[in-house]
């Protein structure tokens, strides 16, 4: 079976969850350690990441009457007038192509253990007289807003998974940090890697034991003393939870990240919630040139601003603009 551009950098798990779900759990991984799934011809564990036009080699599967069993049909999808209308409001732009939305803060993107409402069940509500589903084709935390692009056909998808693979896509992120960076604007080169148990994972800072190189910049566009600050961060590389985990990193966790800064990131009095937005996309279209898409704060995040005292950025960096465009 070939991996579709919309299962892009999908869990094996999750993606054999999907097209086999008779095949339990522990049937599956005595199939991997016994090297019986394949791809691309070679072995792989349940934690590897999928990516479109790999092709997995798929053994006779058990079934409850101990015949073989191949892919399970699919059964149409179907999203709720609620979630349809709900999922339609969120869009920042659309066209042939692509789709963006404002994702909220604390709706997942795809499912999960325990999490059956996500951005990846309503996409329904998009389908239109071709029949085409959107598809995902990056991601962002549960717990971060801001904006996430859908492609329209298989095509776009190929297309914008490659830009976002090759860095073509510039991103830049809203953050509240507690704390504040001694200077106003810097780079970040530190490694990270994934430690801690199954589900309850977090990365931390990995010099000299196979780390991933990572690198995020920030500016500062207002302080609040030493309580706090309100900084504009852009990622060059797409490590999970690489703002989160290189602002606790420094010192300066984003203000609700108890995952990352523990209580220090809840102090008495301020506004609940992980303050982080993806507040401007820039990214290759492929008919109009760069598309420039931008999502206005949440409420929360304007709260958590006002809890500082901070009204308008008061140094530059608040947009793509004022950033220099190397590494595009």
């Amino acid at each position: 079976m070939t991996i579709a551009a919309d299962e892009a950098d999908w869990r094996f798990d999750r993606w054999c969850k999907k097209h086999f779900p008779h095949l339990a759990f522990g049937q599956m991984q005595r199939l991997l350690r016994t090297g019986q799934f394949r791809l691309d011809g070679r072995r792989l564990d349940a934690a590897a990441r999928l990516q479109p036009g790999q092709v997995v080699r798929i053994p006779p599967l058990p079934v409850a009457d101990g015949e073989a069993a191949g892919p399970a049909v699919k059964a149409p999808r179907t999203v709720s007038t609620a979630d349809a209308k709900f999922i339609r409001s969120l869009v920042l732009y659309e066209d042939e192509h692509l789709i963006a939305i404002d994702k909220p803060a604390g709706l997942a993107v795809q499912g999960g253990s325990k999490t059956y409402r996500h951005v990846d069940g309503m996409l329904d509500a998009f389908v239109g007289r071709d029949g085409q589903r959107p598809r995902l084709v990056h991601r962002l935390d549960r717990d971060t807003s801001g904006i996430l692009v859908l492609a329209r056909s298989g095509s776009a998808a190929r297309e914008l998974v490659f830009a976002f693979q090759q860095h073509r896509v510039r991103k830049l992120y809203w953050a509240v940090l507690v704390g504040a960076p001694t200077r106003n604007e810097g780079r970040i080169d530190l490694p990270l890697a994934k430690a801690g148990p199954s589900g309850r994972e977090r990365m931390e800072v990995d010099p000299e034991e196979g780390g991933q190189f990572a690198r995020t910049s920030f500016k500062i566009l207002a302080r609040a003393g030493k309580v706090g600050a309100w900084v504009a961060l852009q990622p060059h590389t797409g490590r999970t939870h690489q703002l989160r985990a290189h602002m606790n990193a420094i010192g300066t966790p984003i203000l609700g990240d108890g995952k990352y800064g523990g209580k220090v990131a809840h102090p008495d009095g301020a506004p609940k919630g992980l303050m982080l937005h993806a507040r401007e996309l820039e990214l290759p279209h492929p008919t109009k040139g760069r598309l420039l898409i931008e999502a206005p704060p949440p409420l929360d995040f304007r709260q958590a601003l006002n809890w500082l005292g901070l009204g308008e950025p008061e140094l530059p960096g608040a947009t793509l603009a004022e950033w220099p465009t190397e590494g595009r």
